[in-house]
């Protein structure tokens, strides 16, 4: 059996995640299949060092172009693959093979007013749907999501399997105390603070959020600081518009992308993450913070629930003053601190990428017949 798995967004955050570790557990749990796997011409030495049984394939289309749409095809026809894996919701009309896409979400589709234009909802719209019809079977990261592709598209619910994403193990492991202290050291982290960590979107509900900070300033906890892991600010001048609105400007800070150590150091010396969401088709950052026993406040909307069980404080996403009430109840109440830690632990260990690896690549089989 020959299996390709398009691994163009491999660097990605969200999707590239995903890809990374499906490729590295297929690569233990599958050996005698051989995987095709599309790529960037960069990224081929890299693919062939994760496992004997991988055959890279370079392909220089972008994603969501009209030039994937040929390319892809003639790659499968050229390597005589059997099973197709779009790990994102576009799946080329020619591709000669069976085929298994994965949704992540419907978030272009619940959130049109955040795309660019109405052509860009059409082209999300119509490729989701498409897609969906056309693949042999649909996994997605969660019964939420689920309910929202069928929502939106005519298909079988059956067709849809659910595999749910996990923890990256970098994540899971603590860092050494002098990574810790370094981190602490290098962003001046003398006070408690709440974290943020994701792209900031509008639908991510960043503007709530520090309102929110806001009011449990004015409560009383006035040596509070909250920091953003993500994107750069500059790219949503109205998050700085809030920042200006309330004087926070000593308070917020919009520290960008940092790597994994620092990442990992900072959901250990952080007082509270805080995930206000108003969508997401899985929520990783909120497993991410449980993992490392920081305790989590998240919407109670989409999947977000749906991930943390009991483990976290959840909020109306919609009212700066149910965000901002869930924050004191973590700051102030240290026997609930102590049971969202446990609980969190517990809870982040119920999710696996070698469970969800393993549960994908017998849909492979299944698919292949």
């Amino acid at each position: 059996m020959r299996i390709a798995i398009d691994a163009r967004k491999l660097h990605d955050f969200g999707i590239g995640t995903y890809i990374r570790n499906l490729l590295k557990y297929v690569a233990v749990f599958d050996p005698d299949t051989t995987y095709v796997v599309i790529c960037r011409p960069q990224d081929q030495q890299a693919i062939r060092q994760l496992s004997r049984n991988f055959s890279p394939v370079p392909d220089t289309s972008k994603p969501y172009s009209i030039r994937e749409q040929f390319s892809i095809p003639l790659r499968l026809a050229a390597a005589k693959v059997d099973v197709f894996h779009a790990p994102h919701y576009v799946l080329p009309p020619l591709v000669p093979c069976r085929s298994v896409v994965t949704i992540h979400d419907c978030i272009h589709l619940m959130f049109p007013q955040y795309l660019p234009n109405r052509l860009a909802y059409i082209y999300a719209r119509t490729s989701l749907a498409l897609a969906a019809r056309r693949a042999s079977r649909v996994l997605t990261v969660s019964e939420t999501s689920k309910s929202d592709i069928l929502r939106y598209c005519t298909i079988p619910a059956d067709r849809i399997t659910v595999v749910p994403n996990a923890l990256d193990e970098r994540l899971a492991v603590p860092p050494p105390d002098e990574e810790i202290r370094r981190t602490r050291e290098r962003y001046q982290l003398d006070c408690p603070f709440a974290l943020y960590v994701g792209n900031i979107k509008p639908h991510k509900n960043l503007e709530r959020l520090i309102e929110a900070f806001h009011l449990v300033r004015r409560e009383g906890f006035e040596r509070l600081k909250l920091l953003i892991i993500g994107d750069q600010i500059s790219k949503f001048p109205r998050l700085r518009r809030a920042v200006d609105r309330y004087k926070l400007h000593k308070h917020v800070r919009f520290l960008g992308f940092v790597g994994e150590d620092t990442l990992a150091a900072l959901y250990r010396l952080a007082t509270v993450f805080v995930f206000p969401s108003l969508y997401e088709g899985f929520g990783l950052p909120p497993l991410e913070a449980m993992a490392s026993g920081c305790p989590v406040v998240t919407s109670n909307v989409s999947s977000l629930p749906e991930v943390v069980g009991d483990a976290a404080v959840l909020v109306d996403p919609y009212s700066a003053a149910s965000i901002a009430n869930g924050i004191q109840q973590v700051l102030t109440d240290g026997e609930l601190r102590a049971q969202l830690r446990d609980r969190g632990f517990a809870r982040a260990r119920a999710f696996s990428w070698e469970a969800s690896v393993r549960r994908t690549i017998d849909v492979y089989r299944e698919v292949a017949g």
